[in-house]
């Protein structure tokens, strides 16, 4: 029984997986419908947390719009998400950076990773 769900899920799996870590700038473009009709909304904003695996992984994307904070969690392996374009690599030295909901204006920014 095992062996069978892993094969559900293996199929279900992306091959291009968007390659991005917690802190980074992103764009996640997403399939919204109404109605009958389908398009793509593009939701940009720092990556808070990434968790699970294979299947389940999903990521939390954190940005403020007219002064309020929204946060959206996606899956990664969903149809519904086109794709993830990388704006700017943060540099960061934890893995969930719930810290940034406490913080407004410039402190809640990220420093970029410089290579």
């Amino acid at each position: 029984m095992n062996d069978i769900i892993k094969n559900i899920e293996a199929a279900q799996l992306k091959e291009n997986a968007p390659e991005f870590n917690v802190g980074d700038t992103v764009k996640v473009y997403g399939k919204i419908k109404e109605g009958n009709r389908e398009r793509v909304q593009v939701f940009e904003g720092t990556v808070l947390k990434k968790q699970g695996g294979s299947t389940r992984a999903t990521f939390t994307v954190r940005k403020t719009s007219n002064g309020v904070g929204v946060e959206k969690t996606w899956p990664l392996h969903s149809p519904n998400v086109e794709k993830v374009e990388v704006v700017r690599r943060g540099k960061v030295r934890r893995a969930k950076l719930f810290y940034l909901r406490d913080r407004v204006g410039k402190r809640a920014k990220v420093k970029e990773l410089v290579k």
